[in-house]
C-alpha cells in the first residue's frame, strides 16, 4: 500500500476576460468643430446649395413643375473621358466618409464597433432582412409622394440618369447608388447622429437634427420631397438608435437608389406615365 504523501498541484489562476478599452471622447468643442468640418466638406455644403437652388426655382419664370433636375449627368461628350470622370466623381465623393471614420477612430476607438459593423454572420443576415424591410416601407410611399407632389406642381421632374447609352452606364448607376448610400448613411447617421449623442443630446434630439439635415440637402427637388426625405431620416435614425447597426440603412438606401436609377431604364415608359412619375 502506497502511504507516500501526495502533493496537490494548484490550478492556474483564471484570467478575467479582456475588456473593451474605455471610450475616450475628444472635448466637446473639438467634436462640434469636427461635425462642422465634415458637413462643410460634404452634405452640409450640399444642403446650403440645395436651399439656394430652391429659392432660385421659385424665382424662375418657369413654374417649378416645369423644371427638371438630372441625377448622374454625363460629364463629357467623349465616352472614355465620361467613364473616367464618373469613376473619379464617385471615388472623391466618399472622401468625407473616410474623414468621418478617421475622426470616430480617435484614441484607439473602433469605428466598426461604434457603428455596429461587427458581429457573427447571423447578425449580418438580420441586417439584410432589415434593409429589405426599410427599402419597401420607404420606397412605395416615396413613389406615391413624388406622384402627388408632381400633381400639385411643387416638385421638379427628376431625371435619374443623364448617362449615354453605353455598356458601362448600368454599372456606373449601381456604383453611384452605392456611393450615395454610403455617403449619406455614414455621414448623417453614422457620424453626425453619433457625435450628437456624444455631445450629450438625447436620442430623439439627435434623430430629429439628423433628419432635418437629410431633408435640407434634398430641397433642390422641391419642399415635398425634402419633407419626405426628412420622414425617411426619422425612420432610419430610430432604427439605428434601437438596433445600433448601420448596415441595414446602407443596404436600404442602396436598394432605393438602385431601383430609382435603373428602374426607368428597364420599366416600360407607359407604366411610368400611368404611375405619374414620368
Amino acid at each position: 500500500m502506497d502511504t507516500a504523501p501526495r502533493t496537490e498541484t494548484a490550478a492556474p489562476p483564471v484570467e478575467p476576460p479582456a475588456r473593451e478599452p474605455a471610450l475616450v471622447l475628444p472635448s466637446k468643442g473639438r467634436m462640434r468643430a469636427e461635425v462642422w468640418i465634415v458637413l462643410g466638406l460634404s452634405l452640409g455644403q450640399t444642403a446650403v446649395y440645395a436651399a439656394v437652388r430652391l429659392i432660385e426655382r421659385y424665382m424662375d419664370t418657369t413654374p417649378i413643375s416645369g423644371q427638371t433636375t438630372t441625377l448622374n449627368p454625363s460629364r463629357s461628350s467623349i465616352d472614355v473621358i465620361d467613364l473616367i470622370r464618373q469613376v473619379l466623381s464617385i471615388g472623391f465623393a466618399l472622401v468625407p466618409v473616410a474623414l468621418a471614420l478617421y475622426l470616430l477612430s480617435q484614441h484607439g476607438a473602433s469605428w466598426r464597433a461604434r457603428l455596429g459593423l461587427v458581429g457573427p454572420a447571423r447578425a449580418w443576415w438580420r441586417d439584410l432582412g432589415w434593409g429589405a424591410i426599410l427599402a419597401a416601407s420607404i420606397g412605395l410611399p416615396g413613389l406615391a409622394l413624388y406622384a402627388i407632389s408632381r400633381a400639385l406642381g411643387q416638385t421638379v421632374t427628376v431625371d435619374t440618369s443623364g448617362l449615354p447609352d453605353m455598356w458601362w452606364s448600368a454599372t456606373i448607376l449601381l456604383l453611384s447608388a452605392a456611393a450615395a448610400g454610403v455617403l449619406e448613411e455614414f455621414v448623417v447617421v453614422g457620424f453626425v447622429l453619433t457625435r450628437l449623442r456624444d455631445l450629450g443630446r438625447s436620442p430623439w434630439t439627435a434623430i430629429v437634427l439628423a433628419a432635418l439635415l437629410r431633408g435640407a440637402y434634398h430641397l433642390y427637388q422641391g419642399w415635398p420631397m425634402a419633407l419626405g426625405n426628412m420622414v425617411m431620416g426619422l425612420v432610419f435614425g430610430y432604427v439605428y438608435v434601437r438596433r445600433g447597426r448601420l448596415a441595414p440603412l446602407v443596404l436600404a438606401h442602396w436598394t432605393l437608389d438602385a431601383v430609382a436609377f435603373i428602374g426607368p431604364e428597364v420599366v416600360p415608359h407607359e407604366w411610368l406615365v400611368s404611375l405619374g412619375v414620368a
